[in-house]
């Protein structure tokens, strides 16, 4: 009898504990996934559309494959550091929905720049940014200097009179490419950087896809 007695204090017991971790279970799962304590979502422009910016609301929702994987052989994916130039400013998530926002209300002065090949951009991008491939803006990869410097006067706003590069009209770019495992925006940037553009008006994004997408911030299509 007295081993019976037990054995029932314990099953409710157990069950008094699935219970209260199922109540907990279910409370986290309805609380809101906020940007910051402030911001639960915001609206930017896309090629024209409205989209709306937030992080995936389902508690139980898991990394994109494209970037679970762990160990990508170094090199090429070898770590690139928090400092990647002097006066190149390193950024974060909440600072790049802030350049978002400033493009989607029609600050021009800004650019953001998915530095990675075409194939990748299809499978997500970050709202708001335009594909420029990393290749294009590469003399390593048979970009030459007179294709990287039209890019850099018809889309970075930069000048050219004779022979001398001036930048006073140029654009702040927002570069980032697949993550900090990533050498494309890094490549980008040295370049740019050797054509004279202004360290200042050069801002990385260093967690690129691989940190938005762990977040489970959206993502949208070219």
């Amino acid at each position: 009898m007295k081993k019976i007695l037990i054995a029932s204090l314990a099953a409710l017991t157990l069950a008094g504990c699935n219970s209260a971790a199922t109540k907990k279970e279910s409370a986290a799962a309805t609380k809101p996934v906020g940007i910051t304590g402030s911001l639960m979502s915001t609206e930017v422009m896309h090629n024209g559309q409205k989209v709306t910016v937030m992080r995936n609301q389902d508690t139980k929702n898991t990394v994109n494959p494209s970037f679970a994987m762990t160990s990508r052989p170094c090199p090429p994916f070898c770590i690139q550091p928090i400092v990647l130039a002097p006066g190149v400013e390193t950024i974060g998530e909440v600072e790049m929905v802030g350049y978002m926002e400033a493009v989607s209300a029609g600050d021009d002065s800004i650019l953001i720049i998915d530095s990675r090949t075409p194939d990748w951009a299809a499978r997500g991008m970050i709202p708001g940014a335009v594909n420029i491939p990393w290749t294009k803006l590469s003399t390593r990869k048979g970009a030459d200097p007179i294709s990287i410097g039209e890019i850099i006067v018809e889309d970075f706003g930069g000048e050219e009179f004779d022979g001398l590069w001036k930048y006073g009209k140029a654009k702040t770019l927002v570069m980032y490419c697949n993550g900090m495992w990533c050498g494309q925006s890094p490549t980008n940037i040295k370049a740019l950087l050797d054509f004279g553009y202004p360290a200042d008006k050069i801002k990385w994004y260093r967690g690129g896809m691989q940190d938005w997408e762990t977040l489970g911030f959206t993502t949208v299509k070219p």
